[in-house]
């Protein structure tokens, strides 16, 4: 992996990891567990989902028979999740830290 994933990137990981699911579900999954505070615009979306393509956090599936074929599938890999829980303690390390730090000042 070259890079950490961004927080939006972080975001469609932790959907992944729940589902295989295609991009207007990671869409409204990543709405949905943000209350709306993030809202992935397409442009967004598919560049954040081919970065994480070529990282290979993320894997494109075939689309079942029975679906429209232009909706492309996504699943998160190993190393997904692995970067994903790296990023999640990183994330709770700068909270913790910060929290402390908040609490001295006041």
């Amino acid at each position: 992996m070259g890079r950490a994933p961004s927080h939006h990137g972080i975001l469609i990981l932790s959907s992944l990891a729940e589902d295989d699911r295609h991009g207007y579900a990671i869409k409204k999954d990543v709405e949905r567990r943000t209350a709306g505070e993030v809202v992935l615009g397409s442009t967004s979306l598919y560049r954040l989902l081919g970065q994480l393509l070529d990282d290979k956090l993320i894997a494109e599936l075939p689309s079942a028979a029975s679906d429209d074929p232009r909706r492309r599938y996504y699943r998160i890999t190993p190393p997904g999740r692995r970067a994903l829980a790296a990023e999640l303690g990183r994330l709770e390390r700068v909270l913790i830290a910060a929290r402390s730090a908040a609490r001295r000042t006041t």
